[in-house]
């Protein structure tokens, strides 16, 4: 009788403790978790900061409103109604800048639009700064940790194949173990039984040779599976697992630095602006500051003087005597002096205007005879020094085209010189009209300033551009006028219109007037040599302040610094005109070096 080897042999394989796989031990669940929430903080900050920058653009918005509205209008209907009406209680734009507080209120609102202008910056530095920052920084933020929990799943799964694969090695493993066992027994029994023929022992024999042949390789192989598995299972929990781990952590601290420079900078945004609108609030104190009620009330005295005498006084009317009752005079026909004869009505001039008595609406008389005899020189003065700025506007469109026309002579392929014959003969003629104009209007103010009382004031600076005005001639004017109470004061126009005054000398003030403003830029294309009087000269790429644009004559008034300016031809440079340009020369000097 064959003997086999003893299933104690295989005993062991079989009552082998079962291997259990701790899942759930990794806390990838609870990680994801927290990840998604630490990117959710993130993008609520940054809807918070989109929301601190529309506060910040609204309330510039309001701001700069505040300002406009606030502003003195120009040219609008409603002022130009109520100046037509009450031209004596009208203030205009330019009246509105003369007094110190008004003055400091439009700086005020000046200052308030470039405080609003820093709330603007506020807003545009978070957004770029902070909010743009952020929505890239969340994008990267979560790809990186899609990356980073794929490659945690991945190798979750992973572990979790070894597993089962180790399960299916271990089942095949138990199953040949119990096969061989049982083939064990019945070949025992074969083997024992005297009634089975050999042949069937030795079939007996030989399947449980088989079947403990196939229970030793599948030992084998579940061995062979176990060390792999338990390499796997190492490999997973202290290299796979703790980089994966460690980036996380590392992409979460990231998160929490990012959010933490970024509600620094938040902070920063707002300091950097703290000294300018500190400037803001410092120049409306310096505007406050110069408020002078003195000169504001002596510029009301100045501007609302009327120049009437004060009335005299009320007679007594004795009305016990009804048959001898005086007619009561007004004081203001009596505010002449007693020396002048009643006025007449009935006649060809009509009665005065007197202050108390409403005038006529829309324009008056070219003479301004309709106003009282202060105001009538001042808007007298003001018509003379309009028409001299015309003159002189109209002198330098003259002296412009003079020197392009030498020019054109010297250079014929520049332009030809007869062509701008024309322009000069047109000019010659406005001159002339312009002049006339002046001497009318001299005349009239003259006439005024001999019936005003004596002022303290020093007397008008005459120029040398007209002749002195003839003496007897003024009389002869203001003897015309004696016809009237006051002849600066009669609803029709005065025939001095009519008048022929001789030359006067006006205003001495183009010496003394402020320079032009700039009105733009302009780069100098070629070199230009000024040999000329009135033309400056300019090199190649020289950047300069345009002060006066050309009017049609080729010339172009530009000027380099406060004391050096004059024209150049308009072809040699490339002008950029601005109507906000102001005269700061540092920085066009930096870009001509």
């Amino acid at each position: 009788m064959v003997s086999l080897p003893h299933r104690s042999v295989l005993h062991g394989a079989v009552s082998a403790p079962c291997l259990c796989y701790p899942k759930g031990k990794d806390q990838f669940d609870n990680l994801e978790k927290h990840t998604q929430w630490g990117i959710d903080v993130l993008e609520k900050y940054i809807k918070f900061v989109k929301e601190r920058t529309e506060i910040e653009l609204s309330y510039a918005k309001q701001l700069r409103n505040l300002s406009k509205k606030y502003q003195p209008k120009k040219n609008s209907k409603e002022e130009e109604e109520y100046r037509l009406c009450w031209p004596k209680f009208c203030l205009l734009r330019q009246d509105f800048a003369r007094y110190t507080s008004t003055r400091a209120f439009l700086a005020t609102l000046n200052e308030m639009n470039d405080y609003a202008g820093q709330h603007e910056v506020i807003s545009e530095n978070m957004t770029s700064l902070i909010t743009g920052e952020l929505t890239r920084y969340v994008q990267e933020l979560k790809q990186e940790r899609k990356s980073h929990f794929h490659d945690g799943r991945k190798a979750q799964q992973h572990i979790e194949t070894c597993w089962k694969q180790l399960e299916a090695s271990k089942r095949r493993f138990e199953r040949d173990c119990k096969e061989a066992d049982r083939a064990q027994q019945y070949f025992e029994k074969m083997d024992a039984d005297i009634n089975v023929t050999k042949a069937d022992v030795e079939k007996a024999r030989q399947q449980a040779q088989l079947r403990h042949q196939m229970a030793e390789d599948s030992k084998a192989e579940y061995s062979s599976t176990l060390q792999k598995f338990n390499s796997e299972q190492h490999e997973h929990y202290y290299t796979h697992i703790p980089n994966i781990f460690q980036k996380i952590q590392e992409m979460e601290e990231r998160r929490i630095v990012r959010i933490g420079e970024s509600m620094k900078t938040f902070a920063e945004v707002d300091r950097q602006v703290i000294p300018i609108i500190g400037k803001c609030l410092d120049e409306i104190t310096k505007a406050a500051e110069s408020v002078d009620h003195k000169n504001d009330s002596q510029m009301v005295i100045e501007a609302f003087k009327s120049g009437f005498e004060p009335p005299g006084d009320i007679e007594f009317e004795d009305f016990t005597q009804p048959m001898k009752r005086t007619v009561s005079e007004s004081s203001l026909s009596n505010s002449r002096g007693d020396g002048k004869s009643e006025p007449k009505f009935g006649g060809k001039s009509k009665g005065k205007l007197w202050p108390f008595i409403k005038k006529n609406k829309g324009a008056g008389p070219e003479d301004f005879s309709n106003l009282p005899p202060e105001q009538r020189r001042k808007k007298l003065q003001q018509k003379v020094d309009e028409l001299n700025r015309d003159i002189q506007k109209e002198l330098d469109q003259r002296d412009a085209l003079t020197k392009m026309k030498d020019v054109y002579i010297k250079n014929p392929q520049m332009g030809d010189a007869a062509s701008v014959d024309h322009r000069l003969s047109e000019l010659a003629q406005n001159i002339e009209k312009l002049r006339l104009e002046v001497q009318k209007f001299e005349g009239w103010l003259a006439e005024v300033e001999g019936r005003l009382p004596s002022r303290n004031e020093q007397p008008r600076r005459q120029s040398g551009m007209y002749e002195p005005q003839n003496p007897s001639a003024v009389n002869s004017c203001a003897q015309d006028r004696e016809s009237s109470p006051d002849g600066s004061y009669t609803e029709e126009q005065s025939q001095e219109t009519e008048m022929k005054v001789p030359a006067t000398d006006f205003d001495d003030e183009f010496d003394d007037e402020e320079p032009l403003p700039t009105i733009g830029t302009c780069k100098a294309l070629y070199t230009f040599e000024g040999q000329n009087e009135g033309t400056i000269s300019v090199a190649e790429g020289e950047m300069l302040y345009v002060i006066e644009e050309d009017k049609g004559d080729g010339w172009t008034r530009i000027r380099r610094n406060e004391d050096e300016e004059g024209y150049v031809p308009t072809s040699y440079v490339e002008v950029y005109l601005d109507k906000n340009a102001k005269d700061v020369y540092k920085p066009l000097q930096k870009i001509s070096e």
